[in-house]
């Protein structure tokens, strides 16, 4: 009988809970004025809120839902917005940079000659998402649920990062089979590294923090998290990209957390451990010692074997990108012209000089042969207004500079802002990031009190 009443009452908080959700969706969509306004306008918050959440969770697996759903948030964030809190966004350089280098690809497309109208789209396409940017600077400076975004990318990433360790022992496990990737259940190692580290050193950062607050088990909980994502980088695969941008990101940890007397120590304790690391993991040893192998044996016309030399081809592709760029430097080739002009450079050459790409591993250079000393700009411009903003003491401000950094660094060796997955890792930590940092911000200079954060945080320096 006890079972019963308990099926039962189950059953009714079910059905309660789905007429609520009901009666929320239909507010959400027929109301905007009246008593129920305000509940509404909350509804519409929260239905934002729930498919970023769905975004994030899909970021790191799948790239058709990723692009749908970010589609799905534009269209329910521009009602939404704030007239006024929109215009003042954009007349922030952090919201109308990205817009900038959106249409600069959208009017390049008018001097792309001898590019056929997919390819100029195709590029126009990849630059798409910076549309989003703005919006999530505006939607989050009102709602509260910033913290839910991470957390959902983040236990996303946990799920990939065991299915990455079942799959470096099971290969057949992998969704997607790469011989030369192992370790790589989906997408490729350039992605799963960007991700990871950016998880590992962030949920490092919250565990200072967390420890601060003197909530110890929670701390050791994500500095065992940060130390898994970790592990798997060292020790499974890794992107050689991040042997630069990890230490970097490192740096700027420390710079956070130590005195100015102990950041040289902790370089010191940085290098060690990066020594150690690298004699206990044949996976460092093999991506380091190829590196220089592949910088030293370039030649423009060198034979190309069974595995492309990803340095070389880098090399390659910049000193043509360069030459490129010098014969159209004001404004480029326009957009989506990269492929065309590797492909009329090809004609009679041989080896590495002969392969034809549409992506010249390296931002800048993608910009300049595109929109020229145009594209250089908005592009170095956009950056730095994004430093500028998170410029501060703010968890959140420092969670922004490490993707904002990252993206920099990883953007001399790859298109990163082009390319999808790291552009939307960038669109969303940038966005979410920055427009929760504004929110506290504004909240404390009206109260005329000290900023509160995600969590209290530890004074830098200090």
């Amino acid at each position: 009988m006890s079972e019963l009443t308990s099926t039962m009452m189950t059953k009714a908080k079910l059905g309660n809970a789905v007429r609520w959700f009901g009666k929320e969706i239909y507010l959400s969509c027929t109301t905007w004025s009246g008593p129920d306004s305000v509940r509404a306008q909350n509804a519409r918050l929260r239905n934002v809120d729930i498919f970023l959440i769905l975004l994030a969770i899909a970021l790191p697996w799948s790239t058709s839902v990723t692009g749908i759903l970010g589609i799905v948030v534009a269209f329910c964030i521009l009602p939404n917005a704030r007239v006024e809190l929109l215009l003042t966004n954009l007349k922030r350089p952090a919201s109308m940079l990205p817009l900038a280098l959106l249409l600069l690809a959208a009017i390049g497309t008018t001097w792309a000659e001898g590019v056929s109208w997919h390819e100029r789209l195709t590029g126009v396409g990849k630059m798409a998402k910076f549309l989003l940017l703005p919006l999530l600077l505006v939607h989050y400076q009102s709602s509260h649920r910033a913290k839910w975004i991470f957390a959902a990318f983040v236990a996303s990433s946990v799920v990939l990062l065991v299915h990455s360790f079942l799959v470096s022992a099971f290969p057949a496990l992998a969704i997607t089979t790469r011989l030369d990737q192992p370790g790589i259940p989906v997408k490729n190692y350039i992605d799963q590294s960007q991700g990871f580290v950016l998880i590992a050193i962030a949920l490092a950062a919250l565990a200072v923090e967390t420890a601060a607050r003197l909530k110890y088990y929670s701390a050791a909980l994500l500095a065992t998290t940060s130390c898994a994502f970790l592990a798997n980088l060292v020790f499974v695969n890794v992107a050689r990209t991040a042997f630069v941008y990890a230490p970097l990101m490192f740096v700027l940890l420390m710079v956070r957390y130590l005195s100015r007397t102990k950041v040289l120590l902790g370089l010191v304790g940085l290098g060690l451990v990066c020594g150690g690391l690298w004699s206990a993991s044949p996976n460092l040893q093999r991506k380091v010692s190829a590196i220089f192998t592949e910088a030293s044996a370039y030649q423009p016309d060198a034979p190309i074997g069974e595995k492309p030399p990803s340095v070389a081809l880098r090399l390659e592709f910049w000193r043509k990108s360069l030459n490129f760029f010098e014969t159209a430097p004001l404004l480029g080739h326009g957009t989506g012209s990269i492929r065309s002009l590797f492909e009329r450079d090809a004609v009679g050459r041989t080896g590495l000089s002969a392969l034809v790409v549409a992506n010249p591993h390296n931002q800048t250079l993608a910009a300049a042969v595109q929109w020229g000393v145009l594209g250089l700009i908005a592009v170095w411009a956009m950056w730095i207004a994004h430093v500028q903003l998170f410029r501060g003491s703010e968890l959140v401000a420092s969670i922004g500079m490490l993707a904002t950094l990252q993206n920099i660094a990883s953007s001399m060796f790859n298109s990163h802002l082009s390319d999808f997955y790291e552009g939307w890792l960038y669109v969303l930590a940038v966005g979410i990031a920055g427009g929760e940092l504004l929110r506290i911000r504004q909240g404390a200079q009206a109260q005329s009190g000290p900023v509160q954060n995600l969590l209290p945080k530890v004074e830098p320096n200090r």
